[in-house]
């Protein structure tokens, strides 16, 4: 029964949190005696103190995406249920989880830096640069997978109908509503609450007069490719990524924070009480390739798994704004390791949608969002609900996930562009964006269709590389501390060891074809040439950090 794989995952989190998040809370000494910058700074604007309750509510909103659904259930397709869930309860208790929590605690320590900061003053400015070219590249295949998995949504195809039409019209009113949101509480003096009973039902009318739309708006919506809402959705990035984040970004990622914990309930309800029995195989493996598509076990399975299990991401929001807002240093335990063990969570109730179905030719080539929102629908469908609109309601709620990834992703890219040139003015913050989704646009136009599952190898390798790093940071800061950094630097190694591994292969096929001298694919060019700009990167990364470390040994 797929309950019993849900009461287990969640009993082995608790388990996790209680005893290993008592372990790290004790190995970085968290104490409420010290202040934390919120505390000090407090200017009512960046640094705000806030309670544990609700910073882990924004936390988790801001770190749970399309990733930790996504990536599950491709590694189920690929290897079988039972080592993606394995991976993604040891994964997010002692890897994603240790990631998160040092990350935020190390950018407390540090006035609430960022961890590109916190690698400048304790690595040194070269490996600051590096470190930051590094995270462009990983937010950039960030934006190429979620924009063409969104773009695929739009065209989603369902029991022989083309429901896509409906849902980007749902999706555009969605936005528009945000908008308002964001204009209305702005120019009025209206409390949250009551804006909230404005616009949320609003959003739930949106869910419902999308597929309802007149025939003629649904037909051109019908006509617009993948290909044109990839470039259609990159625009919406560009301008949700230079307009002030009061007027989209802040009341888009509350009214999609609604819709995550609504789809957390749903998923949580239907899952544990639903009755629902395992039909997919728990191995799907011959010798240690997936049977399907010869996909080796390791490193695939850590690459493909990806934000369930750890995320590089989760690194750049906590020290980006959630460090800012932290009241006690003891709440980032719930805060940062707390929201990872809550993620894995969603990941296991993606799996489950998973689980359901019954393998077949046509499931191994079914997007992961479809599998994901028919199973959604499967559970509403238990209190009467239909399906069809139940499904609508699901695929917006993923895009809204989606859209709160896309908008942080290149307002980040941004700003890196613009501290790498020193770009401050109005106009540089135009160009840093429009040479940020640049890459995307090329990829994405390049690419055959489906680009996103060329991406999701480079995007989950280059976010599982950005968690390494971000743990070697750590390592050195804890080191130069004079203490031990072991349960930081395993995981570090492991994930370096895995992200590394999965590089080469993906340049080897590109070497190969190079050596040869034979045409090269599309699909084999843009991902070979992707890992190695990663390899280069990353190689150079390490070579200053050995440097760092022969000085630090001579030092200490």
């Amino acid at each position: 029964m797929i309950s019993i794989i849900i009461l287990v995952s969640i009993f082995a989190l608790l388990l996790g949190y209680r005893f290993y998040g008592r372990f790290l809370a004790r190995r970085m000494e968290l104490s409420d005696a010290n202040k934390t910058p919120a505390c000090v700074v407090n200017d009512g604007v960046d640094f705000v103190p806030a309670k544990a309750r609700f910073l882990l509510g924004q936390h988790f909103s801001a770190i749970s995406a399309a990733g930790p659904i996504v990536g599950p259930i491709l590694a189920g397709l690929y290897f079988g249920w039972l080592p993606a869930v394995f991976w993604i309860l040891l994964g997010s208790i002692f890897v994603g989880g240790v990631h998160d929590f040092t990350s935020l605690v190390a950018s407390v320590r540090h006035k609430a830096a960022s961890i590109g900061e916190i690698v400048k003053e304790h690595m040194s400015l070269t490996s600051y640069r590096l470190f930051l070219v590094f995270i462009w590249f990983a937010l950039t295949y960030v934006i190429i997978a979620f924009t063409d998995i969104t773009a695929g949504t739009f065209k989603a195809v369902v029991n022989g109908a083309n429901i896509g039409a409906g849902i980007s019209a749902s999706s555009l009113m969605y936005l528009f509503i945000a908008v308002f949101m964001g204009i209305f509480l702005k120019n009025s003096k209206i409390k949250l609450s009551f804006a909230t009973a404005i616009f949320l039902p609003l959003v739930f009318l949106a869910i419902w007069a999308g597929p309802a739309m007149p025939s003629g708006v649904l037909d051109f919506l019908n006509r617009v490719t993948v290909k044109q809402w990839d470039a259609v959705i990159l625009a919406y990035c560009f301008i949700a990524s230079i307009i002030p984040v009061w007027l989209l970004l802040q009341p888009r990622g509350y009214l999609g924070g609604w819709l995550l914990y609504s789809v957390l309930f749903v998923c949580l309800t239907g899952g544990i009480f639903g009755g629902f029995k395992i039909e997919y195989p728990a191995l799907n493996l011959a010798g240690l390739k997936g049977l399907d598509n010869a996909k080796v076990l390791f490193p695939v399975l850590f690459i493909t798994v990806a934000c369930g299990a750890c995320s590089g991401f989760h690194g750049l929001v906590g020290s980006g704004t959630t460090s800012k807002q932290l009241m006690t240093e003891k709440d980032a335990l719930p805060v940062g390791y707390g929201s990872m063990l809550l993620e894995a969570l969603v990941a296991v109730l993606a799996l489950a949608t998973l689980m359901m179905l019954p393998k077949s030719p046509e499931l191994l080539k079914t997007d992961p969002n479809l599998i994901y929102a028919n199973g959604i629908a499967r559970y509403m469908e238990l209190a009467g609900l239909d399906f069809n609109a139940s499904i609508s309601f699901a695929l917006l709620a993923f895009s809204t996930f989606v859209y709160d990834t896309l908008d942080v992703c290149t307002r980040l890219a941004r700003y890196i562009v613009q501290e790498l040139f020193g770009w401050t003015s109005r106009r540089g913050a135009v160009l840093a964006a429009f040479l940020t989704l640049a890459v995307p646009f090329a990829f994405l136009m390049f690419a055959k269709e489906k680009g996103y599952m060329l991406a999701w190898a480079l995007f989950g390798t280059s976010n599982q590389l950005l968690a390494s790093l971000t743990l070697l940071a750590v390592s050195v800061w804890l080191m130069r501390k004079g203490k031990s950094a072991l349960f930081t630097a395993i995981p570090m190694a492991f994930m370096l060891i895995m992200s590394m591994w999965s590089l080469l292969g993906l340049m080897v096929p590109f070497l190969r074809g190079i050596s040869a001298g034979v045409e090269i694919g599309s699909n084999v060019l843009i991902s070979g040439i992707g890992a190695a700009a990663l390899f280069g990167l990353t190689v150079l990364l390490l070579a200053e950090t050995g440097r760092i470390f022969l000085r630090l040994r001579r030092i200490y």
